[in-house]
């Protein structure tokens, strides 16, 4: 009898990816530059997400605005973002506090959530 695997093929980031897609499509995720930098300002963003590929402008402004806010930003790889989302071109996104920004905090910082 052939049992399903809990072993994920796709890895931490494959997962993280799967998260981000899941906080986008249940309403829990802000994208956009001006969307993102209000979440923020406004203590409604637990984390933010940025695309590998973004301006060396966006990636100060968001880098700055986090680390006075006191909210974790993670660089993800190029191009990962917009799939994850399913907005391709998406540079960031915010997401709300809550259970999926804890399982994603957890899946990129390497722990098991």
């Amino acid at each position: 009898m052939n049992r399903p695997s809990l072993h994920d093929p796709r890895g931490a980031q494959g997962r993280a990816q799967g998260v981000i897609g899941l906080c986008a499509r249940a309403g829990q995720a802000v994208s956009g530059g001006s969307g993102c930098e209000a979440a923020v300002r406004g203590g409604q963003a637990a984390l933010v997400l940025l695309d590998g590929g973004a301006s060396a402008n966006l990636r100060k402004k968001f880098a700055d605005a986090c680390a006075f806010r006191r909210v974790p930003l993670y660089t993800l790889e190029a191009g990962q973002l917009g799939r994850a989302i399913g907005k391709p071109g998406r540079m960031v996104a915010a997401v709300k506090p809550g259970a999926l920004a804890d399982t994603l905090r957890s899946l990129l910082d390497g722990r098991t959530p």
